[in-house]
């Protein structure tokens, strides 16, 4: 009786499976003070455009909804699942950025990035599904190459594979953001595949000085005319002040809400640069208003959060069944933190500037829905994750 007590004891022990509450509560929390902030920061632009002060609102929370709907809805779908459709969704993510050329393409402030989908009201940035879709084809295949990827066959195979959306993105979008974002998950999901770091941090350091040859090159040239655009952004980037009224207006008006802010900040609402002064206040430069109304302490305690879901994300890469789930959650981890790194290095100036929205927070309907999706991918890989295993 006993012996049957306990094997049933063990049965229930191993049919238990870890659910992570911190991450759910984390994520529920940045969508929350992603729609304080959109409607803090866009309220005043969107009665002027809209004459409706919570128009981005809606739209954001509609897109929030949707997210986390189909969030649960893969949580709870085993994540081996998916591995059937990899190469499918690899194919169909690199033929939806042709979309944008197409009568469905949408453009805005002179950029086609998006399409729409006949009568559904969001709009769908196909740069965003390539990056969920490359996640999952590249956690597949690093599992099917195996020791493989550790080779330096294995390596280009994976560069490869990504090329052709990163050249995509650029090329049809003219999205240099997301295209490094998309290269940058390859290279992080490659680094933790393979347990031999010298030739990345060899590779690395040669890329950081060819970069700082680069910029060194272009700040002692004589002139910027005839320059490509890029470079005229990097020589702007040192000297926002040589053109405030155009290249460097953006990146002025954001540091002038990030000093103003001081350490406890304006109040929430309470922000000026919103008023008209800060081109795209709630979606790329969402970060500065947050510094403006809510201070250094705020900008940290995001900054806090943001590290706290990633070292949730981090616990859940080390504790899964198998390395397709390892895999694709340092795939979510690596767009989450680059994505971050890059917006906020953008609003405080410390690399060029360039279009980057702060995961979760700021205004995008794709952005947030394929984030959510991400995650949904996370919590199912968490969820194989037994108790006797932690």
């Amino acid at each position: 009786m006993a012996t049957r007590t306990l094997n049933k004891s063990k049965r229930k022990e191993q049919s238990e499976y870890y659910f992570d509450y911190s991450l759910l509560f984390i994520v529920l929390f940045l969508l929350g003070f992603g729609l304080v902030m959109i409607y803090s920061t866009s309220s005043y632009e969107a009665f002027q455009e809209y004459n409706d002060s919570a128009h981005y609102l809606k739209v954001q929370l509609l897109a929030c909804i949707l997210g986390l709907f189909v969030m649960m809805v893969v949580a709870n779908i085993p994540y081996h699942f998916w591995e059937h459709f990899a190469v499918l969704g690899y194919f169909l993510s690199m033929g939806s950025l042709f979309l944008v050329k197409t009568p469905l393409g949408v453009s805005s402030h002179g950029a086609a990035r998006w399409f729409r989908i006949p009568g559904v009201p969001l709009s769908i940035q196909p740069a965003e599904i390539c990056k969920l879709c490359m996640i999952l084809f590249l956690a597949c295949l690093i599992c099917k190459l195996g020791k493989n990827v550790r080779t330096w066959k294995g390596i280009i195979v994976m560069g490869v594979a990504a090329l052709p959306h990163v050249v995509l993105i650029k090329v049809i979008t003219n999205n240099l953001s997301s295209a490094i974002i998309v290269l940058g998950i390859a290279a992080l999901m490659v680094f933790v595949a393979d347990p031999h770091y010298r030739k990345y941090i060899i590779g690395g350091s040669a890329a950081a000085i060819a970069i700082a040859g680069l910029v060194y090159a272009i700040v002692t040239a004589d002139s910027t005319d005839g320059m490509n655009f890029r470079f005229r952004r990097i020589n702007i980037w040192l000297h926002p002040e040589l053109d405030p009224s155009d290249t460097g207006f953006q990146t002025l008006q954001a540091l002038y809400a990030i000093g103003s802010g001081g350490i406890w900040g304006k109040g929430l609402g309470q922000s000026m640069q919103k008023l008209g002064f800060l081109p795209e206040a709630q979606n790329d430069m969402i970060f500065s208003i947050i510094c403006e109304e809510l201070g250094l302490f705020g900008a940290v305690s995001i900054i806090l959060l943001f590290l706290m879901l990633l070292w949730r994300l981090m616990l859940i890469a080390m504790r899964a069944p198998d390395l397709l789930g390892s895999m694709l959650v340092v795939g979510v981890i690596g767009h989450i933190a680059i994505q971050v790194i890059l917006n906020i290095a953008v609003v405080t100036n410390s690399i060029p500037n360039t279009g980057i929205s702060l995961p979760f927070i700021s205004y995008g309907g794709s952005s947030v829905m394929f984030l959510l999706i991400e995650i949904g991918l996370v919590m199912s890989v968490a969820r194989r994750i037994q108790y006797r295993e932690m």
